[in-house]
């Protein structure tokens, strides 16, 4: 396994499994902290950055909570407005300044490759929050962790990716992850959202079978794993062709029963209507402890480039 002292967190492609499931099982050790069943202090002393210059709940929060129960403390940076890039300075600079502050950063941004230039000029770890339609790494991470939570394995598994696959991030990352694995990808999309050429490109490069699709029905026969997105709202120029999107497709309660009652159905959040409120007690819904597990995941990580765990 890749040892991550001191190591930036900014992409999935450079992982090969054993990194994964080094990862994933550092973050099982730290999932009863996530819990709140246990306490931990193994980041005291440490402080965290986290710059969030494009709208966060979760990956923030959770990034925040992670170093706030393993005993470290946060300063944070919410909006661009808020910040001196509103002063025109350069993410470079940003970099460099903040790491006289912070033994770690957490950063999103809404321009893709954005976190790697702070990377570059900062002289402590980086991770990525997610950079544009850039990738997301630590969301692809909490997904593998959730399927292996909830499935108890990854290998062998049909996973479907459905929705905005072009601009969603969290489908990027996550299908470098997912092609380390012995896995099935269906990718449910509309024509003018479909996956880009580079990712499809990797995963024929990496022997993974994959099928594309218009046909959520097609995909929730033939899936043990759903994994909805929304349509990017902020990534589309013109509205009209949003809101022709938006509700392409809608997982109901109904279509569950009717094609598949196994399904684990998950989601990186926030939903705007792909999940209808009748799927949250089944027992396949798995996106509100998939939010959950992102904390023991970020935990893992920071432990790990902080050179604790």
């Amino acid at each position: 396994m890749m040892d991550l002292k001191g190591k930036d967190v900014l992409s999935t492609s450079g992982f090969v499994r054993d990194d994964v499931e080094g990862i994933m099982g550092v973050a099982a050790k730290f999932l009863p902290v996530a819990k709140k069943e246990q306490t931990s202090d193994v980041l005291a002393g440490k402080v965290l950055a986290a710059l969030f210059y494009e709208p966060s709940t979760r990956t923030r929060l959770s990034f925040e909570t992670a170093m706030i129960r393993l005993g470290g403390r946060v300063i944070t940076v919410v909006g661009v407005d808020s910040s001196s890039l509103s002063k025109g300075e350069t993410l470079a600079d940003t970099g460099k300044i903040i790491a006289n502050y912070a033994d770690v950063i957490a950063m999103r941004h809404s321009q893709k490759g954005s976190v790697g230039e702070v990377a570059a000029a900062a002289d402590v770890p980086v991770i990525n929050g997610g950079d544009g339609t850039g990738e997301h790494p630590t969301q692809a991470l909490l997904d593998v962790f959730t399927i292996l939570q909830e499935k108890q394995k990854v290998d062998g598994l049909t996973v479907a990716l459905v929705g905005d696959l072009l601009n969603g991030r969290t489908v990027h990352s996550l299908s470098y992850l997912l092609s380390l694995f012995k896995v099935n990808l269906i990718l449910v999309s509309p024509e003018k959202l479909k996956m880009p050429s580079y990712v499809t490109d990797m995963l024929k490069s990496r022997n993974v079978a994959f099928a594309e699709t218009e046909s959520l029905e097609e995909a929730l026969k033939n899936a043990q794993v759903v994994y909805s997105t929304r349509v990017q709202k902020e990534r589309f120029d013109d509205a009209a062709e949003y809101e022709k999107y938006k509700h392409y497709y809608i997982l109901t309660r109904e279509l569950i029963e009717k094609y598949n009652k196994d399904l684990t159905v998950m989601h990186p959040l926030p939903r705007v209507g792909e999940i209808s409120e009748d799927v949250d007690d089944l027992p396949g819904a798995a996106y509100f402890r998939q939010a959950r597990n992102g904390v023991a995941v970020r935990m893992a990580l920071l432990a790990m480039v902080l050179g604790k765990a």
